[in-house]
Protein backbone atom coordinates (compact mmCIF):
# COMPACT_ATOMS: atom_id res chain seq x y z
CA UNK A 1 0.00 0.00 0.00
CA UNK A 2 0.86 3.79 -0.88
CA UNK A 3 1.55 5.88 1.81
CA UNK A 4 -1.10 7.92 1.67
CA UNK A 5 -2.60 6.89 4.79
CA UNK A 6 0.12 6.05 6.96
CA UNK A 7 -0.59 9.24 9.08
CA UNK A 8 -4.88 7.31 9.98
CA UNK A 9 -3.10 3.44 10.13
CA UNK A 10 -0.17 4.79 12.79
CA UNK A 11 -3.05 6.54 14.73
CA UNK A 12 -3.70 3.18 16.27
CA UNK A 13 -1.15 3.79 18.86
CA UNK A 14 -3.10 7.43 19.31
CA UNK A 15 -4.77 7.19 22.49
CA UNK A 16 -8.53 6.95 21.45
CA UNK A 17 -10.92 5.96 24.03
CA UNK A 18 -14.14 4.82 22.72
CA UNK A 19 -15.34 6.20 26.22
CA UNK A 20 -13.89 7.25 29.24
CA UNK A 21 -14.21 5.72 32.46
CA UNK A 22 -16.49 8.17 34.16
CA UNK A 23 -18.97 7.20 31.30
CA UNK A 24 -19.21 3.35 31.25
CA UNK A 25 -22.55 3.92 32.84
CA UNK A 26 -23.49 4.79 29.46
CA UNK A 27 -22.02 1.84 27.84
CA UNK A 28 -22.47 -2.20 29.44
CA UNK A 29 -20.33 -4.14 27.79
CA UNK A 30 -22.09 -7.90 27.23
CA UNK A 31 -19.97 -10.62 27.91
CA UNK A 32 -21.12 -12.34 24.74
CA UNK A 33 -18.41 -13.58 22.50
CA UNK A 34 -19.24 -14.81 18.69
CA UNK A 35 -17.10 -18.03 18.06
CA UNK A 36 -15.42 -17.66 14.52
CA UNK A 37 -16.91 -19.76 11.74
CA UNK A 38 -17.42 -19.77 8.17
CA UNK A 39 -20.86 -19.51 8.49
CA UNK A 40 -23.19 -16.70 10.19
CA UNK A 41 -24.58 -18.19 13.83
CA UNK A 42 -28.39 -18.68 13.85
CA UNK A 43 -28.10 -16.81 16.96
CA UNK A 44 -26.89 -13.51 15.62
CA UNK A 45 -29.60 -13.80 12.67
CA UNK A 46 -32.27 -13.72 15.41
CA UNK A 47 -29.88 -11.14 17.30
CA UNK A 48 -29.88 -8.47 14.34
CA UNK A 49 -33.87 -9.52 14.02
CA UNK A 50 -34.81 -8.28 17.50
CA UNK A 51 -32.24 -5.25 18.12
CA UNK A 52 -33.70 -3.76 14.61
CA UNK A 53 -37.51 -4.24 15.47
CA UNK A 54 -37.09 -2.52 19.14
CA UNK A 55 -36.33 0.57 20.40
CA UNK A 56 -32.68 1.33 21.41
CA UNK A 57 -30.16 3.61 21.08
CA UNK A 58 -30.58 5.99 17.81
CA UNK A 59 -27.67 6.28 15.11
CA UNK A 60 -27.11 9.36 12.68
CA UNK A 61 -24.24 9.48 9.91
CA UNK A 62 -23.14 11.60 7.96
CA UNK A 63 -20.73 10.93 4.89
CA UNK A 64 -19.60 11.82 1.78
CA UNK A 65 -18.24 9.27 -1.13
CA UNK A 66 -15.19 10.61 -3.33
CA UNK A 67 -16.29 11.26 -6.62
CA UNK A 68 -12.65 10.61 -8.15
CA UNK A 69 -12.44 7.04 -7.11
CA UNK A 70 -14.11 4.24 -8.82
CA UNK A 71 -12.84 1.52 -7.01
CA UNK A 72 -15.44 -0.87 -5.30
CA UNK A 73 -15.30 -3.63 -2.94
CA UNK A 74 -16.50 -7.06 -2.08
CA UNK A 75 -14.92 -7.48 1.50
CA UNK A 76 -13.20 -5.49 4.19
CA UNK A 77 -11.05 -5.79 7.10
CA UNK A 78 -12.64 -3.53 10.28
CA UNK A 79 -10.53 -1.86 12.39
CA UNK A 80 -11.49 -0.51 14.99
CA UNK A 81 -8.95 1.59 16.72
CA UNK A 82 -10.25 1.55 20.54
CA UNK A 83 -7.84 2.61 23.14
CA UNK A 84 -9.15 -0.03 24.93
CA UNK A 85 -9.66 -3.67 23.77
CA UNK A 86 -13.14 -4.51 25.50
CA UNK A 87 -14.36 -2.05 23.14
CA UNK A 88 -12.29 -2.75 20.05
CA UNK A 89 -12.67 -6.61 20.16
CA UNK A 90 -17.10 -6.81 20.18
CA UNK A 91 -17.09 -3.72 17.97
CA UNK A 92 -15.12 -5.58 15.36
CA UNK A 93 -17.20 -9.03 16.15
CA UNK A 94 -19.96 -7.50 15.95
CA UNK A 95 -19.74 -5.32 13.18
CA UNK A 96 -17.99 -8.26 10.71
CA UNK A 97 -21.07 -10.51 11.51
CA UNK A 98 -23.76 -7.70 10.42
CA UNK A 99 -21.22 -7.38 7.14
CA UNK A 100 -21.24 -10.85 6.86
CA UNK A 101 -24.46 -11.86 6.86
CA UNK A 102 -24.83 -9.47 4.38
CA UNK A 103 -22.62 -11.93 2.10
CA UNK A 104 -20.25 -9.15 2.74
CA UNK A 105 -17.01 -10.98 3.46
CA UNK A 106 -15.73 -8.78 6.18
CA UNK A 107 -12.93 -9.83 8.46
CA UNK A 108 -11.61 -8.51 12.04
CA UNK A 109 -8.15 -6.32 12.19
CA UNK A 110 -7.43 -8.27 15.94
CA UNK A 111 -7.00 -11.77 12.88
CA UNK A 112 -4.17 -10.52 12.03
CA UNK A 113 -3.22 -7.55 14.30
CA UNK A 114 -1.75 -7.90 17.90
CA UNK A 115 -2.74 -5.43 20.22
CA UNK A 116 -0.16 -3.05 21.45
CA UNK A 117 2.47 -4.24 18.66
CA UNK A 118 3.57 -1.08 16.86
CA UNK A 119 3.92 -1.97 12.76
CA UNK A 120 5.46 -0.64 10.18
CA UNK A 121 4.04 0.22 7.34
CA UNK A 122 4.88 -2.55 5.17
CA UNK A 123 4.17 -5.14 7.36
CA UNK A 124 0.27 -3.29 7.41
CA UNK A 125 0.51 -3.21 4.03
CA UNK A 126 1.92 -7.10 3.79
CA UNK A 127 -0.77 -8.45 6.37
CA UNK A 128 -3.66 -6.68 4.38
CA UNK A 129 -2.74 -7.85 1.32
CA UNK A 130 -2.25 -11.33 2.77
CA UNK A 131 -6.07 -11.13 3.65
CA UNK A 132 -6.72 -10.59 -0.04
CA UNK A 133 -9.18 -7.70 0.87
CA UNK A 134 -10.47 -4.53 -1.18
CA UNK A 135 -10.95 -2.19 1.73
CA UNK A 136 -9.61 -1.42 5.08
CA UNK A 137 -12.61 0.38 7.18
CA UNK A 138 -10.94 2.59 10.29
CA UNK A 139 -13.04 3.55 12.51
CA UNK A 140 -11.90 5.66 15.39
CA UNK A 141 -13.71 7.13 18.65
CA UNK A 142 -14.02 11.21 18.10
CA UNK A 143 -15.28 12.61 21.69
CA UNK A 144 -18.76 12.04 23.58
CA UNK A 145 -21.36 15.44 24.47
CA UNK A 146 -23.56 15.62 27.06
CA UNK A 147 -26.66 17.73 27.25
CA UNK A 148 -29.38 18.21 30.01
CA UNK A 149 -33.72 18.44 29.59
CA UNK A 150 -35.88 19.49 31.58
CA UNK A 151 -38.63 16.86 31.81
CA UNK A 152 -41.63 18.47 32.94
CA UNK A 153 -44.53 17.13 35.15
CA UNK A 154 -47.29 15.31 33.57
CA UNK A 155 -50.76 14.23 35.84
CA UNK A 156 -52.57 11.55 34.38
CA UNK A 157 -55.94 10.12 36.15
CA UNK A 158 -56.90 6.69 35.47
CA UNK A 159 -60.13 5.25 36.68
CA UNK A 160 -60.02 2.69 39.73
CA UNK A 161 -60.87 -0.26 36.58
CA UNK A 162 -57.89 0.15 35.07
CA UNK A 163 -56.05 -1.83 38.17
CA UNK A 164 -57.66 -5.26 38.65
CA UNK A 165 -61.16 -7.37 38.44
CA UNK A 166 -62.19 -5.98 41.35
CA UNK A 167 -62.23 -2.22 41.03
CA UNK A 168 -63.75 -2.77 37.41
CA UNK A 169 -66.64 -4.98 39.39
CA UNK A 170 -66.84 -2.31 41.64
CA UNK A 171 -67.16 0.47 39.09
CA UNK A 172 -68.93 -1.52 36.71
CA UNK A 173 -72.30 -1.48 39.56
CA UNK A 174 -73.83 1.81 39.76
CA UNK A 175 -74.73 0.87 43.70
CA UNK A 176 -70.94 1.31 44.54
CA UNK A 177 -69.70 4.27 43.05
CA UNK A 178 -66.37 5.03 41.34
CA UNK A 179 -63.07 6.19 42.01
CA UNK A 180 -59.98 7.43 40.30
CA UNK A 181 -56.65 7.37 40.73
CA UNK A 182 -53.66 10.13 39.73
CA UNK A 183 -50.48 9.55 38.97
CA UNK A 184 -48.09 12.21 38.22
CA UNK A 185 -44.69 11.50 36.40
CA UNK A 186 -41.93 13.93 34.97
CA UNK A 187 -40.63 17.07 36.78
CA UNK A 188 -36.95 16.00 36.88
CA UNK A 189 -33.84 16.97 34.47
CA UNK A 190 -32.50 13.98 32.17
CA UNK A 191 -28.84 14.13 31.21
CA UNK A 192 -28.09 12.86 27.23
CA UNK A 193 -24.60 11.59 26.27
CA UNK A 194 -23.82 11.31 22.06
CA UNK A 195 -20.78 9.33 21.56
CA UNK A 196 -19.23 10.40 18.51
CA UNK A 197 -17.03 7.88 16.19
CA UNK A 198 -15.58 8.43 12.66
CA UNK A 199 -15.07 6.06 9.66
CA UNK A 200 -12.91 5.90 6.91
CA UNK A 201 -13.45 3.44 4.25
CA UNK A 202 -10.23 3.23 2.00
CA UNK A 203 -9.02 1.15 -0.91
CA UNK A 204 -6.39 -1.57 -0.25
CA UNK A 205 -5.03 -1.20 -3.94
CA UNK A 206 -4.17 2.21 -4.01
CA UNK A 207 -5.04 3.23 -0.01
CA UNK A 208 -6.85 5.91 -1.52
CA UNK A 209 -9.53 7.37 0.34
CA UNK A 210 -13.39 5.93 -1.05
CA UNK A 211 -15.73 7.28 1.55
CA UNK A 212 -16.00 9.07 5.19
CA UNK A 213 -18.73 9.15 7.43
CA UNK A 214 -19.34 10.81 10.84
CA UNK A 215 -21.63 8.63 13.35
CA UNK A 216 -23.48 10.47 16.40
CA UNK A 217 -25.33 7.59 18.76
CA UNK A 218 -27.34 8.91 21.71
CA UNK A 219 -27.40 7.01 25.24
CA UNK A 220 -25.74 4.33 23.67
CA UNK A 221 -26.21 0.84 26.22
CA UNK A 222 -25.02 -2.14 25.15
CA UNK A 223 -22.51 -2.92 22.33
CA UNK A 224 -23.97 -5.75 20.84
CA UNK A 225 -27.08 -3.74 19.74
CA UNK A 226 -24.90 -0.12 19.00
CA UNK A 227 -22.46 -2.40 16.40
CA UNK A 228 -25.27 -3.40 14.73
CA UNK A 229 -27.04 -0.41 14.17
CA UNK A 230 -23.63 1.53 13.07
CA UNK A 231 -22.82 -1.46 10.48
CA UNK A 232 -26.30 -1.49 9.11
CA UNK A 233 -26.34 2.54 8.63
CA UNK A 234 -22.69 1.92 6.67
CA UNK A 235 -23.75 -0.57 4.75
CA UNK A 236 -26.64 0.73 3.51
CA UNK A 237 -25.08 3.81 2.70
CA UNK A 238 -22.22 1.87 0.64
CA UNK A 239 -25.39 1.17 -1.39
CA UNK A 240 -26.84 3.74 -2.16
CA UNK A 241 -23.37 4.67 -3.46
CA UNK A 242 -21.79 2.11 -5.46
CA UNK A 243 -19.44 1.24 -3.37
CA UNK A 244 -20.14 -2.41 -3.16
CA UNK A 245 -19.53 -5.25 -5.93
CA UNK A 246 -22.51 -6.96 -7.09
CA UNK A 247 -23.19 -10.23 -5.03
CA UNK A 248 -23.72 -8.30 -1.63
CA UNK A 249 -27.50 -8.68 -0.07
Amino acid sequence: MPRSIANDLKRVFVSEKFISLKDKRYLKLKPTIMKKSSFIPGSLLILIAFLFSSCGSSVYLTSWTNPKETEKIGNVVVWAMFDKLEYQKPFEQYATGYFNSKGFKAMESLSVLTPGVKYELKDLEKKFDSLGVDGILVITYKGTDKSQVYVPPTTTIYPDYYYNYYNYYNWGYPMYGYGANVVTSGGYWATTSTVNLHANLYANSDNNLLWTGDISIDDPDYVDEVTLKVAAQMYADWQRNGLLKMGSK
